[in-house]
C-alpha cells in the first residue's frame, strides 16, 4: 500500500500536470482539418521540457552578468531581468525546439498547425516548471499557477504559433524576407508578453496587482480569439504556394 507521503506527492504532481494537459487538449481539439499525430505532439511536449534546461542555464549565466553590471536596487534591474534575461531565455529556447522539430516536418501543412505546435512546446515547458514549483510549495501554489502561469505559457505559445504559421505560409509562397520578419516576431511578441507578465507580477503594490489581473485577462481573451479564428479559418498551406 502506498504511503500517505507518496500519495501526497503524486497528487501534487497530478495538480501540476493536469492544467497543462487540459489546455493542450482544448487547443488540439480545435484543429478541424487534419489533426497532428500523437507522436509529434508528444515529442513537442518533451521538447518543451528539454527547453526548460536550456533556459535555466541561460538565465543563470545572463543573470550573473546582469548582477555584475547593474545594481539590484536600480529601477532598470527588474526590467532587464524580466525582459532581457528571463523572457528571452525561455521564449527563445522554446522557439529553437519548436523550429527544429516542426519547420520541415511534412505534418506542418495547415495554418492552424503552428498554433498547436507552439502551444504544445510552451505547455511542455509550463508542465515541467509547474512540477518544480508545486512540489516545493504545495497545493496553494498549484491552484494559483493553474489559473495564471500555466495559461500564461499557453498564451505565449498561441502568439508564437500564429506568427510561426504565417512565416511558414510565406515560406511556401517564396516570400523569404517577409517570412524571416514573421519568424522574428514569433519570438519577439511572446518575449514582450512574457516580460510584461513577469514584471507586473513582481510588483507587489495594490494598483499593480489590478494591472496584473487586467493584463492577464486581456491576454487570455486575445489568445482565445486567436485560437478560435485560426481554427475557423484554417486552410492548407500549399494553396498559397506560387511558382
Amino acid at each position: 500500500m502506498m504511503s500517505p507521503f507518496l500519495v501526497y506527492r503524486w497528487l501534487l504532481i497530478a495538480s501540476a500536470i493536469i492544467p497543462a494537459i487540459f489546455l493542450l487538449v482544448r487547443v488540439y481539439r480545435a484543429d478541424k482539418i487534419e489533426r497532428e499525430s500523437p507522436a509529434l505532439i508528444g515529442s513537442l511536449l518533451i521538447g518543451g521540457i528539454i527547453s526548460t534546461f536550456f533556459a535555466l542555464v541561460s538565465e543563470k549565466l545572463f543573470g550573473m552578468l546582469l548582477s555584475s553590471l547593474v545594481s539590484a536596487a536600480s529601477p532598470a534591474y527588474n526590467v532587464i531581468l524580466y525582459f532581457g534575461v528571463v523572457a528571452i531565455s525561455e521564449e527563445l529556447s522554446k522557439y529553437v525546439l519548436l523550429r527544429k522539430r516542426t519547420w520541415n516536418n511534412p505534418e506542418f501543412n495547415c495554418m492552424y498547425d503552428g498554433v498547436v505546435y507552439a502551444t504544445a512546446v510552451s505547455l511542455g515547458f509550463a508542465l515541467w516548471e509547474n512540477i518544480s514549483y508545486v512540489t516545493m510549495y504545495g497545493f496553494s501554489t498549484a491552484l494559483i499557477r493553474a489559473v495564471t502561469a500555466v495559461p500564461g505559457h499557453a498564451c505565449f505559445g498561441v502568439f508564437m504559433g500564429v506568427f510561426y504559421s504565417l512565416a511558414k505560409s510565406c515560406d511556401y509562397a517564396g516570400e523569404r524576407e517577409k517570412g524571416s520578419l514573421l519568424n522574428a516576431l514569433a519570438v519577439i511578441v511572446p518575449v514582450l508578453l512574457h516580460g510584461a507578465y513577469d514584471y507586473i507580477a513582481s510588483r507587489e503594490t495594490g494598483d499593480l496587482s489590478w494591472t496584473f489581473i487586467f493584463f492577464v485577462l486581456g491576454m487570455f481573451a486575445v489568445s482565445f480569439i486567436l485560437v478560435s479564428r485560426m481554427s475557423k479559418n484554417d486552410r492548407y498551406l500549399y494553396r498559397n504556394y506560387r511558382r
